[in-house]
């Protein structure tokens, strides 16, 4: 097989500002978080509608492109790389990470403190909502999300066979001339950036809960050297997966991950209260598809409570934000797939996993709130989110083992996010990239090591947050690249079929 070349520009460029930003943000974080938070104000507040209509208006085009005639265009030659299992297992776990471990059990807890449409804190109208909003979160609005640059990278690789896994090659359609100037160059580093921000929210959210897990195990306080042994764990298996290889790597431990996964949420469905699990869920499922279209477009302009705004606006800046690795990870393993199977299974698997795992530790966190069993709202106000989830951990029969189980699943969920965004930026910063190709072993190793001494800088110093936050602020520009991947896209079908009518 051939050497694959760096992009040194892409390369060098994005390091450096990498590099630069972060010490800058960390430096003077103190006056750059009111800075950011303003910014990300401006977003939820002055952009909802924007974004609403933006995460709807995909859902629809996606639903008509996978059973259009379009639908059954094939990705590429031969049958598929990877067997549906594989290949599910990794774009759910690439997608999700340990973000689905912590807001299943700790957003509808939120949301029955902080209900929506005014209603009263703690009440049982609150019960009602609180799954409700977490299925429609983290369901078919968020994926289609993921799904619509995924369709149109995988376009541009493998039907225009454009030998390069970045975002400004998908957007050629749309940029024409300018694809391979300056602007598409500075597109890739700001894809880059986007990546590394949404790792650190990764991070910051998985390293303390799985830290705060580990100290309730050993009955000693998480500290900061705890959160950095932690990331150096998972750098060595990610490293290693990353190092493997998408078949031999990427894979195997995706398909790890989900059997752990599975194996977590089925124990706590069988030894929690199974009934009122499957009970609340049904109810919750159906008030969510009731309301979806209302929910989708909910702002909230006369009461002004702020709740769309602070919850469904952020998370859908947040999946945009990540959404560009995301494409290009699914579209590199989508060999042999056709648009149809693209979009449906995205839409319904990743979708499906993350219900499932609001059903379960959702509705079991739900069911210690309102038994009394364990005031989780409470210990979620005054003390945060990982000692919540620890409670909660606590409270099941045979939690000696569930604990350690919950730290192991919780490092593997962090550790396939993280390999799989070390194969990307590295696929992103190299010149060209055929199907089959892999990045060179080296550059996938450098950007792991990059991950790493970031993630344990940012950690022991303090300045996850503003990095976090700096990465959804980052949503602004990709909203823009959203409209262009739409016109490269429609550009294409007209180019490619011009005797099909894309108005049928």
């Amino acid at each position: 097989m051939r050497k694959t070349k760096l992009d040194p520009f892409v390369f060098w460029t994005s390091i450096v500002f990498i590099l630069l930003v972060t010490v800058l943000l960390v430096i003077y974080r103190k006056s750059a978080e009111p800075v950011l938070d303003n910014v990300m104000t401006f977003i939820t507040f002055r952009m909802d509608w924007a974004f609403q209509f933006l995460t709807f208006g995909l859902f629809v085009f996606l639903i008509w492109l996978a059973f259009s005639k379009f639908g059954r265009i094939k990705l590429g030659e031969g049958k598929p790389e990877f067997s549906s299992f594989s290949w599910g297992a990794m774009l759910f776990t690439a997608g999700m990470g340990t973000s689905i471990m912590y807001w299943s059990m700790i957003e509808p807890i939120s949301y029955f403190s902080g209900p929506p449409f005014g209603i009263e804190p703690g009440s049982n109208e609150a019960a009602e909502w609180s799954l409700t909003y977490g299925l429609f979160h983290w369901g078919i609005s968020a994926w289609s999300l993921y799904a619509f640059p995924t369709v149109v990278i995988a376009y541009s690789y493998y039907v225009k066979k454009r030998p390069s896994l970045k975002i400004s090659t998908a957007l050629s359609g749309a940029l024409g001339k300018y694809a391979d100037g300056w602007v598409a160059k500075l597109i890739d580093v700001l894809v880059i950036w986007s990546l590394v921000g949404g790792l650190g929210t990764s991070l910051g959210l998985g390293v303390p809960m799985v830290s705060a897990v580990v100290g309730s195990i050993l009955s000693i306080e998480p500290t900061i050297g705890m959160d950095a042994v932690i990331v150096i764990l998972i750098t060595v298996i990610y490293s290693a997966s990353a190092f493997l290889g998408l078949q031999k790597g990427i894979r195997r431990l995706s398909d790890i991950n989900i059997y752990l996964a599975v194996a977590l949420a089925l124990f706590v469905f069988i030894a929690g209260p199974t009934s009122f699990i499957l009970t609340y869920f049904s109810n919750s499922f159906g008030l969510m598809l009731q309301n979806f279209t209302f929910m989708s477009f909910h702002t909230d302009p006369i009461s002004k409570g702020g709740f769309p705004q602070g919850w469904t606006v952020f998370y859908w800046a947040w999946f945009a934000a990540t959404a560009m690795f995301m494409g290009l990870f699914v579209a590199r393993i989508s060999k042999g797939r056709t648009l149809r199977e693209l979009i449906t299974h995205m839409l319904l698997w990743g979708s499906i996993g993350g219900w499932i795992y609001f059903m379960v530790f959702g509705g079991y966190s739900m069911n210690l709130q309102l038994q009394g069993v364990s005031d989780v709202a409470k210990t979620l106000t005054e003390q945060s989110g990982p000692a919540a989830v620890v409670e909660i951990l606590r409270s099941l029969p045979l939690d000696v083992i569930v604990l350690p189980f919950f730290v192991i699943v919780g490092v593997v969920f962090l550790s396939t996010s993280m390999d799989s965004a070390t194969y990307i930026l590295a696929a992103v910063a190299t010149k060209e990239l055929q199907p089959g190709e892999d990045p060179a072993r080296w550059h996938r190793m450098v950007w792991g090591a990059i991950l790493a001494v970031l993630s344990i800088s940012l950690l022991l110093v303090g300045g996850l947050r503003v990095i976090q936050t700096s990465a959804v602020v980052v949503a602004v520009p990709i909203f823009v690249i959203y409209l262009l991947l739409l016109v490269s896209l429609i550009r294409w079908l007209r180019e490619d079929f011009p005797n099909e009518n894309l108005n049928k």
